[in-house]
Order: C-alpha cells, then sequence, then structure tokens
C-alpha cells in the first residue's frame, strides 16, 4: 500500500524532517510539497541535507484544494494560523496532520489569549484527535484529523502522563522544561538566532507559554488532573532537543522502584519511550524518534526527566507515527532509525 502525502510548508524545519523521514517510508509517496517561497527550486536544492534524494520540486500551494481529492493525507508544517485556513477547503476524504498549534486547544477563547489568533474553523475543531501517540493510540487509529502536539507538550505529557493516571499526585506540578534553537523555525529572530543564543541561557514566555494549555487540557484526558502547573521554558544553546525537569508530589511514599514499575508498566506497549537510569541526554535521542525518561523518588517527592528530538518525537516523526496509525500500519514504520554517537 502506497499512501498519496501531501506536505504543506515544506520549507521549513518541520517540513524538511517530514521529507527526510518519508522519502524512507516504505509505504509513502509524497506527490505535493509546497513552498512558496521556494516554488519550482529542487528540494534538494533548498535542503541540502536530500541533494540527489529526489526529484520533487516545491509548489505553490493550489488554488483549489478540493482538486487534491486523489491526496490521502495532509500534513500541514506551515505557521500557526494557516492551516485554519486551508483545512476547510480540503475533501473531506483527505486525512490531515497539522504540525501547528491550530487545532491542539478546544476552548476558542484559550485558543485565542496564546495564540493571539481567532480561531476561524471551531466547527471543525470537534472533529480533531490530539496525538499525543502513546496516551491516545486508540483514537489515532480511527481518526480522520490529528492535532500534533507541541515539542514541549510531547516531552512534558510523556513525562507526567503516567503519575496523572496513577491519581498519586498532590500539590503543585512545577515543570521546568528547556529546548534548542531549532524549535524557533528556519528564519531568524531576535532572541531566536542560534547566533543569539550560543554561549548563552535564559528563560521566556514566562507564565505564557501556548503549550501550557494543551499540557493541562491533555493530562485532564488521561486522567483526574486538578494540580496547579507552573510551566517555565529555557533557551539552550543547543540546536536540537528538549530536556524537561518535572517535579512532583505524591499522596503516599513510592520507592525508586515503586515508580519506575509505574512507568514500565504504562510504557510497556511504547517503543519509542525508552526508561533509563539515572538521567535522559539529548545527544541519545537526537534525530530519534525517541522519547528518554528517568524517574526518581524521595518518598513522596517525585523527579522525571523527559529527553526527545524537538524536530522528530517533539513533531514531524510523531506526525509520521500518527500517520502510521490512522492507516493502519505498525506505528514504527519508516521511523526505526538510530541516533549517532557521538
Amino acid at each position: 500500500m502506497k499512501i498519496k502525502i501531501a506536505i504543506f510548508g515544506g520549507s521549513g524545519y518541520g517540513g524538511s524532517e517530514l521529507l527526510r523521514i518519508l522519502l524512507f517510508h516504505p509505504n509513502a509517496e509524497i506527490v505535493l510539497v509546497t513552498g512558496l517561497e521556494h516554488a519550482g527550486k529542487a528540494v534538494g536544492e533548498v535542503h541540502k541535507n536530500l541533494a540527489g534524494l529526489t526529484d520533487l520540486r516545491f509548489e505553490p500551494s493550489p488554488e483549489d484544494l478540493s482538486a487534491l481529492d486523489a491526496v490521502d493525507v495532509a500534513f500541514f508544517a506551515l505557521p500557526h494560523g494557516q492551516a485554519l485556513k486551508l483545512v476547510p477547503q480540503l475533501p473531506e476524504t483527505v486525512k490531515v496532520v497539522d504540525l501547528s498549534g491550530d487545532f491542539r486547544i478546544n476552548d476558542a477563547e484559550v485558543f485565542k489569549q496564546f495564540y493571539n489568533l481567532e480561531h476561524t474553523a471551531t466547527d471543525l475543531q470537534k472533529g480533531f484527535v490530539y496525538g499525543l501517540t502513546e496516551t491516545n493510540r486508540e483514537a489515532i487509529k480511527t481518526a480522520n484529523r490529528i492535532a500534533n502536539p507541541g515539542c514541549f507538550a510531547t516531552a512534558t505529557l510523556l513525562a507526567l502522563a503516567p503519575m496523572v493516571k496513577s491519581g498519586l499526585l498532590t500539590g503543585k506540578i512545577i515543570v521546568d522544561a528547556k529546548t534548542g534553537s531549532s524549535g524557533s523555525g528556519a528564519k531568524a529572530a531576535a532572541n531566536t538566532h542560534h547566533p543569539q543564543r550560543t554561549n548563552s541561557f535564559y528563560a521566556y514566555k514566562p507564565f505564557a507559554h501556548q503549550h501550557v494549555p494543551e499540557i493541562k487540557q491533555h493530562l485532564r484526558e488521561v486522567g483526574e488532573f486538578s494540580s496547579e502547573l507552573v510551566f517555565m521554558t529555557h533557551s539552550l544553546p543547543v540546536v536540537r532537543g528538549v530536556f524537561a525537569s518535572a517535579y512532583l508530589e505524591t499522596s503516599v511514599n513510592l520507592t525508586g522502584e515503586d515508580v519506575n514499575n509505574l512507568y514500565k508498566l504504562f510504557y510497556k506497549d511504547s517503543f519509542f519511550v525508552r526508561l533509563v537510569e539515572n538521567s535522559p541526554d539529548i545527544n541519545w535521542v537526537k534525530m530519534t524518534n525517541f522519547c528518554d525518561l528517568a524517574a526518581h523518588s524521595n518518598g513522596r517527592q517525585i523527579v522525571v526527566f523527559s529527553a526527545i528530538d524537538n524536530l522528530v518525537k517533539g513533531a514531524s516523526g510523531q506526525a509520521v507515527q500518527n500517520m502510521n496509525l490512522m492507516f493502519g500500519l505498525d506505528e514504527k514504520t519508516g521511523l526505526v532509525f538510530a541516533g549517532s554517537n557521538p
């Protein structure tokens, strides 16, 4: 079976990773890749790492999306706000995986507060399934439209979900999360351009990061969740990777073995979640679809460390993982590749 794929927004980092993964996916056939600024250029001319690997060229977005009825799935790797305009124009037969934040949040007012945008497709919102594969696998299998999680949300939710599901949490949750410069996209801007971040370290968006509402929303879907969440983001002077430290308190004393057994049970069927000793390292997950977790206990105090590649498990890799489930494939298909060492 070949899945006919359209990629909207193939010139950015998310689109580049979709191309890198899907070009070697045994069931994928990319039939359209858009890139307004690069229309007419070869993919390998824009993404030098893909030179000689494909004859695809960037095209402008078609004026009539209703004509894309031969496409099986459309990936949207566009800036926030653009999928809102394009998804309603697609034939209903085309499945959708949106990598932006446009369809992650169910409440239109909350969406406006965090994204500073009016939600113009609220009628379609209820048809989107939140695409955190490891916690929403069964719903994804029967979904036609997926809201792919944000990178911080992915790392944080995978760290917190087993504890929320356990019902043992009490008190405040504090998450200290850090990301590399590629999370800000391919276009340089003040405080996001890598030369500004090299040899530097700083916090940003205190109490205002757009991934906070999706984290809270999905934790309420995972289990009973009413804890206060303090979520802070920081800039790492590296290119790839998200590292999150989650500080929790439980209603009963737990040993390290108790906590690890809880995580092992929760993720027993999740190939892409690896439990490691001591601490994960973003170098171990870089360029892969893995999330590495380590959980530690000091009686009622728990700390969980989480590491992902923000562009793969935090974006395009997870998007392909979700596509696999939507089309009845093994979710690992096209995604089993090791990172580099060092």
